[in-house]
């Protein structure tokens, strides 16, 4: 089976010879960085930076999936957000907030934007130089992006004081989410990243099911490819939530135990992930990773990865023990 049909299959629930391995978000670091000769920031706006920094995963990492946007912030810079492009060490930042309610709310033609047009022409020539390997395009959610347009605080004081109004935020910046990722799987994106951070930390599971369930749903039928959902920290309180949304998939981190999620999922959905970035992948050896995949692979986590963005300093060869530990086991 080509790594592609590995990911495809993985997302239907279907036997597969291996588990897939993939990171949904960014599996990048300054090493690759190094050794593609392609750097942060340029790799973030520049089309031929992205394309030698995400083939990295491929020809580096040996994972079955290449995803090219490192970022959190390209939607936002291309509706109008000031950003910090960051270093080579670092990612890039929002600067200030767009608007302040729902009224201010206007979306010019981002796809014309220099940011956005790397994304399509990065992953057109993926797809044309990997078609055996999944491409997997990332776009930001709603909950995420209205942290963006009208910042975090002032946006969450809304889902308190004024909820219809957060749901017409969400229900208009939807078209953001949706006419980015139709791009990407026009240009050829087999599978789309839906990260929106409706961490415990920022969204309580009750607001997760009033705002976000139907959400959700509607960016699964309207997305034109399986989504891969990634949602930050501790999300055992609304797994059950997200099996309701008929999404493909959902990536989360290792504060949630990988034996619990399966448990709670029930096969309802694709779970993928959730090798630990701050403990294992950062300080530990590949033995310490070893284990860990070992542990996700008998939990029965469908596809294996970083739980989230790996911090940028990663150390190379804990990364490739990724995809080389679920190998081994392929083959025990």
């Amino acid at each position: 089976m080509t790594p592609k049909q590995i990911i495809f299959d993985s997302l239907a629930r279907k036997k597969t010879p291996r588990c897939g391995v993939c990171n949904p978000v960014s599996s990048t670091t300054v090493d690759q960085m190094k050794i593609m000769g392609a750097s942060f920031p340029e790799a973030h706006f520049d089309a031929g930076k992205m394309y030698e920094l995400a083939r990295a995963n491929y020809e580096i990492l040996e994972y079955d999936g290449i995803m090219p946007v490192f970022s959190v912030v390209i939607e936002s810079y291309a509706i109008g957000c000031k950003v910090d492009w960051g270093k080579p060490d670092t990612m890039p930042r929002i600067i200030g907030k767009l608007w302040k309610d729902y009224s201010d709310i206007e979306i010019p033609d981002f796809m014309s934007n220099h940011a956005a047009r790397a994304v399509i022409d990065c992953i057109a020539k993926l797809k044309s130089n990997y078609p055996d390997v999944a491409i997997i395009g990332k776009v930001f959610g709603p909950w995420t992006l209205g942290y963006h347009f009208f910042g975090v605080e002032e946006f969450l004081i809304k889902t308190i004081m004024n909820p219809h109004e957060i749901h017409s935020i969400l229900n208009r910046l939807m078209e953001v989410t949706i006419k980015f990722a139709n791009a990407q799987v026009e240009a050829g994106a087999d599978v789309i990243t839906v990260a929106d951070h409706a961490t415990r930390d920022l969204c309580s599971p009750e607001s997760y099911r009033d705002f976000l369930i139907p959400v959700h749903s509607v960016l699964s039928g309207q997305i034109n490819a399986p989504v891969m959902l990634h949602i930050c920290g501790d999300t055992s309180d609304r797994i059950e939530y997200i099996c309701q949304t008929g999404l493909e998939s959902f990536h989360f981190e290792s504060k949630v135990d990988a034996c619990r999620a399966v448990e709670i999922a029930r096969k309802r959905i694709a779970l993928i992930g959730n090798i630990n970035n701050t403990s294992t992948l950062l300080f530990k050896k590949p033995s310490d990773v070893g284990k860990e995949v070992e542990r996700a692979i008998k939990c029965g986590l469908d596809i294996i990865g970083p739980e989230c963005a790996v911090p940028l300093i990663t150390p190379l060869e804990n990364l490739k023990e990724i995809a080389l530990a679920v190998k081994r086991n392929m083959e025990t």
